[in-house]
């Protein structure tokens, strides 16, 4: 276990997983997350801006529920973040659909290349071999 000073109130705490914070700033950071969720529900059609004030949260903390997918809002919202790959307007997450099915695309032809290798050298291994006599 490890000891760090909470981000927040500044205390020491034992450290597991997770951001640097205490269980008591954590607990405190779920309950306004719970909060800003339900006024989400409410008022569909706010901005980042408004939401985080009548919450008294920073809209960085909202962008990052949303990065986490915490978090994501319909289409007739107007609130929306930039995709990391190509720039196109996302409810949630990092990526777009798109970008995803590119990134998964690319990491499965990666695997299809590596079982062609471990295949090819586990038949030249399992070959039969005559001794000269």
């Amino acid at each position: 276990m490890e000891v760090r000073t909470c981000k927040e109130c500044k205390k020491l705490f034992n450290y597991l997983t997770g951001p640097s914070i205490c269980p008591a700033c954590k607990d405190k950071l779920e309950e306004k997350f719970q909060k800003v969720k339900e006024y989400i529900r409410e008022h569909p059609h706010e901005g980042i801006g408004e939401v985080a004030e009548a919450n008294d949260v920073s809209s960085n903390q909202i962008r990052r529920w949303i990065r986490e997918e915490r978090l994501s809002f319909s289409e007739e919202s107007g609130i929306g973040l930039d995709c990391e790959s190509c720039g196109k307007m996302i409810r949630s997450g990092r990526l777009c659909q798109a970008c995803k099915d590119k990134l998964l695309g690319n990491v499965n032809d990666m695997y299809k290349g590596q079982e062609s290798v471990v295949a090819k050298k586990h038949r030249e291994a399992a070959r039969m071999r005559f001794l000269d006599q």
